[in-house]
């Protein structure tokens, strides 16, 4: 991925979504470009039009902490916008931008024994564990069973992302389809600020991109999501609709892993439905 045009591209969408009225400036006749001109950002993050101009151009490298905090509050930017651009700056200067070693290989590595065990000990909620490129490297029993639309008997190590955009099923699992695939391409593209040299993540990239006409149009748009917890709405096909809390935890000891724990409301239909996935999976293991 090509960390100027990364760069050049996220700024100038940025700028565009910024109102006149919101950064405080008239918003005066015959504008010609949506949101805030250069020169206005320039003004506004204390740097001249000609150093704003490099840095929309992608020439970022070496920018300072404070300068990159100026433009990030002059643009409004969230956390998850801000961290991004401070990912791209690191980038550009060639330092790792959250401390993960540097992938070597695009397949995906063996799961340490301890954490599949952790995985099996959790047997009330949904667990699972995946990697930056949405790859689900393990499940536990519940995990396995509520996300069999997705496993299938496929050859592969199973995808997310490959699943919610190539996958007609994903329609249909995923009630809230359109909201999903908003935040899974947000991630997505996080994560590819944060490790640019991901070859995997950039194959998956291609992929979807060839074959997702949604998938393009939201990677256009420039827009980064950090999801740590919230609550999703889902369709299975044997307990039908559930309604789960999720928590989302990094895993320590392997830098970008996360353990990933879906629940259900205590006493809601969500929590019975649950609890009768598990025991349909507890049937079907014991008669194979």
């Amino acid at each position: 991925m090509d960390n100027r045009h990364e760069v050049r591209e996220f700024l100038m969408s940025r700028r565009a979504k910024v109102t006149p009225a919101q950064a405080g400036l008239p918003a005066g006749l015959n504008r010609r470009v949506p949101g805030l001109r250069r020169s206005e950002v320039a003004m506004l993050a204390g740097v001249s039009v000609e150093y704003y101009s490099r840095l929309e151009r992608g020439a970022v490298r070496g920018a300072s902490a404070a300068v990159l905090n100026a433009i990030a509050d002059t643009l409004h930017l969230d956390d998850a916008e801000r961290a991004h651009l401070f990912d791209l700056a690191r980038a550009a200067d060639g330092i790792p931008a959250s401390g993960r070693r540097r992938r070597r290989a695009t397949r995906p590595a063996a799961m340490r024994p301890a954490l599949a065990w952790t995985l099996e000990a959790i047997t009330d909620a949904v667990a699972f564990v995946r990697n930056t490129r949405m790859d689900v490297l393990a499940a536990n029993a519940l995990g396995r069973a509520f996300y069999s639309p997705l496993i299938g008997d496929a050859g592969r190590v199973p995808n997310l992302a490959r699943f919610l955009f190539l996958d007609p099923a994903a329609h249909d699992f995923y009630p809230d389809w359109d909201r999903f695939a908003q935040m899974s391409v947000a991630m997505i593209r996080a994560e590819a600020g944060r490790d640019p040299h991901d070859r995997g993540l950039q194959d998956l990239v291609g992929e979807l991109s060839t074959h997702s006409e949604t998938f393009r149009r939201l990677w256009g748009a420039h827009d980064v999501h950090i999801l740590g917890a919230g609550t999703k709405r889902f369709h299975h096909p044997d307990v039908g609709e559930l309604v789960l809390a999720h928590e989302e935890l990094a895993v320590t000891a392997e830098p970008g892993l996360a353990l990933i724990v879906y629940t259900a409301q205590p006493g809601s239909a969500s929590d019975e439905r649950l609890r009768l996935l598990g025991s349909l999976a507890a049937e079907t293991a014991s008669a194979t």
